[in-house]
């Protein structure tokens, strides 16, 4: 999980630090140049072009997810994303159930997604730039699936909350 109080630019620099890589190594190879990779680093780019976030974060460890939210272009459902965590907590009784029950299907039918594109993955006649669509896929999917699980937490502990405010009521 990336920190809130950080630029686009800071976690990649920072992280591309980590994976001791230079700017210009970088840039080859997310075939992006260099001029680019420096204005998003430097803050100049405060919001880079998604498939440049893209092919950046292949390379440097950092879901691809996480840099769109960082440049304010994606959400999560963490700490720091309270609107989505304040309206899901909210909910009472049956929206409570049926958000549990629509949350647990959605994540389901995604791991079926996600199982199915890897089971063809392991097909070599698929083009490349059809597996790279099929890894981005179940990259983005997964991306979900862990999010929705966060969801399903937020909703199960509002359902206990309420359960306990309705038992001191009785």
């Amino acid at each position: 999980m990336i920190q809130n109080d950080k630029s686009v630019g800071e976690i990649i620099a920072e992280a591309r630090e980590k994976k001791g890589i230079s700017k210009r190594e970088l840039s080859r190879l997310a075939n992006i140049s260099d001029t680019e990779l420096a204005r998003i680093e430097s803050g100049e780019r405060e919001i880079p072009n998604p498939k440049t976030l893209r092919k950046i974060s292949k390379y440097i460890d950092i879901n691809y997810n996480d840099l769109m939210y960082a440049a304010g272009l994606g959400f999560q459902v963490t700490p720091l994303n309270p609107f989505l965590t304040n309206y899901y907590s909210s909910l009472k009784g049956d929206q409570i159930v049926d958000a549990i029950l629509n949350t647990s299907a959605m994540i389901k039918n995604w791991e079926e997604l996600v199982e199915s594109f890897k089971q063809k993955l392991t097909n070599d006649n698929i083009p490349d730039t059809e597996k790279e669509v099929m890894e981005q896929t179940i990259e983005d999917t997964e991306y979900q699936i862990s999010t929705s699980k966060e969801i399903i937490n937020v909703l199960e502990s509002a359902r206990r909350k309420e359960a306990i405010e309705n038992a001191k009521k009785n």
